[in-house]
Formats: structure tokens, sequence, C-alpha cells
């Protein structure tokens, strides 16, 4: 049994977790923009029990990055170091916007922390997509794993594409689930039109995005991920199908796919890779020249068995606790 490549496998999946729960989360911030006071807070009461339990998908999905691959961690913190720090401050900033935001029954005050969720919503929503996309299209990775390039050979246009295409499918992704969050109302009305022009400039920016990948990637080399991408288009479509017709429960569900069959064929793309040095092929940090010793991925793989469990049960347990649509604010 293969623990480096199992554990490739538990990372994809903490990581199409981590971008399924928290994409609606970064996507309901980002729909507050133009909102009222009034429609902002009843979109924060959509998220309120949940957010921060779904940031616990990125915890997670780090941590395992360190403790499996420390070698690709390292790279990776030191590569996009500033970048990180600026997702970092964004996440800080939604976090206590959250706590904060009803403490003072003050418009002003109230402002101020609704723009720091939208904030701390949009940032990270470009920057996983920069960071995904840089990963699969190379970096300037030497023979000691240490990246030789700067800030700036980060934001290429192929990687800003990448990131607005995170974007739109977050914000989309939002939208259908405020679809299911939300009582009848205006508010909700208004969701329901915006998701509309939200999945056709989201399927759009995704065409555009494979396209990029053909050209600026090996992904051709890797036929499943091609296969994964063009089917992850046609459900994005489907999804936007159902969205015009109102078919809540459905686009929801289309979307979850689309994130879920997008991350997975970024991880396969990339097998065995990890990240992919533009200098050298050889040079490439793999899940074997990366990886911790047997024996810790051996006591991981039992700790994750344990408790990988708990914590399904656990969200799972939460999202039926909070199954009631959201009311608006009279």
């Amino acid at each position: 049994m293969d623990l480096n490549i199992i554990w490739f496998i538990l990372i994809a999946v903490l990581f199409t977790g981590f971008f399924i729960l928290e994409g609606f989360d970064y996507g309901v911030g980002i729909l507050m923009i133009g909102k009222s006071q009034s429609e902002r807070t009843q979109l924060i009461r959509a998220i309120g029990p949940v957010w921060d339990a779904n940031e616990v998908w990125m915890i997670t999905a780090g941590g395992a990055s360190f403790a499996a691959f420390p070698h690709f961690y390292a790279s990776m913190f030191s590569t996009f170091y500033l970048a990180l720090f600026l997702m970092l401050l964004a996440l800080i900033m939604r976090g206590v916007a959250f706590e904060l935001r009803g403490k003072l029954d003050n418009s002003d005050w109230r402002n101020f922390w609704d723009g720091a969720i939208i904030f701390g919503s949009l940032v990270p929503a470009l920057l996983w997509g920069v960071a995904m996309a840089n990963l699969l299209h190379g970096l300037p990775i030497d023979s000691q794993m240490h990246y030789a390039g700067n800030f700036f050979d980060l934001l290429s246009p192929y990687a800003l594409l990448a990131g607005i295409f995170f974007v739109l499918l977050f914000a989309f992704h939002g939208a259908n689930f405020l679809s299911l969050r939300l009582a009848d109302g205006r508010l909700l009305l208004d969701l329901q039109k915006k998701s509309r022009f939200l999945g056709i400039s989201a399927w759009l920016a995704y065409l555009i995005f494979v396209v990029a990948l053909v050209f600026e990637t090996d992904v051709m080399s890797k036929f499943t991920g091609v296969i994964i991408f063009a089917a992850a288009m046609g459900v994005l479509s489907a999804s936007w199908s159902f969205a015009r017709e109102g078919k809540q429960k459905a686009a929801f569900i289309t979307t979850t796919l689309t994130i879920a069959m997008t991350t997975v064929g970024l991880f396969v793309a990339l097998y065995p890779r990890l990240m992919v040095s533009s200098l050298l092929p050889e040079w490439s940090l793999t899940i074997y020249n990366a990886a911790s010793t047997p024996k810790t991925l051996f006591i991981m793989t039992i700790a994750a068995v344990i408790f990988l469990p708990v914590v399904l049960i656990y969200q799972s347990w939460t999202y039926k606790i909070f199954k009631e649509r959201v009311q608006s604010i009279k």
C-alpha cells in the first residue's frame, strides 16, 4: 500500500471539501457588494452558524500537507509568502468582522466591518485561483526546492484569469446556496436573477481558463484531467440551466459537483507532482521527493481513519441543525 499516493489523495479530498464549503462562504461575502445593510445582515445570518467550521478544512489541509509532504509545504509557503500573508490578513479581518459587526448599533461601524467581510471573501477567492494555476503552470523551483522568482512572477495573465474564474464560480455557488437558505422575499428574487448572470459568466471564464491550461501547461499529457475539466464545464452549464428554471437544489448540487470535479482535475493534472519546476522538470516536487518518512505517513493514516469520520459527522449534524431558511428582517 503506497502511503504517498494515499496522502496525495487525502489532501486532494481535503482541498475539495474546503473549496466546496468555503466556496459558498466566499461567494456569500462577495454577493454582499452593493447590498443594503439589512440585506447584508440577512446574508451573514445565512452562513453565521457554519462559516468558521468550514475553515477547518483549510487548516486541516494545510496541516496534512505539512506533515505528509514537508518539503512541499516549505517550498509553497516561501513561494507564496506575500500572497499568503495578504490572504491571512484578509481572513483575520473577515473572522473578526463576523464577531464585531453587531457589537455596536452604528451604521458606520457596520459598514466598515461589512467591507472587511467583502475584502476577506474576495481576496482569498482570487488568490486561491492564482495559487492553483501557478502550481500547475510551473514555478522557478531550483534543485534545492527553493523558489527562485519573485512575487510578481506569480501574477501572470493566466494566473489572474484563474483567480477571476474562482471568484465567479464561488459567487455563483454562493448565490445557489443562498437560494436554499433565504426565505421568500425581494432579496431572494434579486439573488436568483443575479445567479443567472453569474452562471454564464463563470462558464465563459471556465472555457477561457481551460483553453489557457492547454497552452500554458502540460495538462494535455494528462488526458484524464482534460476529460474531468470538460465534464465539469458540462455540469456547470447544467447548473446555470437549473438556476434559470428555478430548480434551486439542483443548481446548488451541480455547482458543488463542478467545484469538486475542478479540484480533482487539478490534482490529477499535477500527479505525481506537487509543484512543477519551470526550470527543469527533474526539479519538480513530487509525492516521493517531498514526502515524510514512511513511519510518519503510517501514523498519520491511523489518525486520519479515526478523526476524519468525526469531522464529517460533526459538520453533517451542524448543517442539519441549522437547515431552516433565514427570514427577512422587518
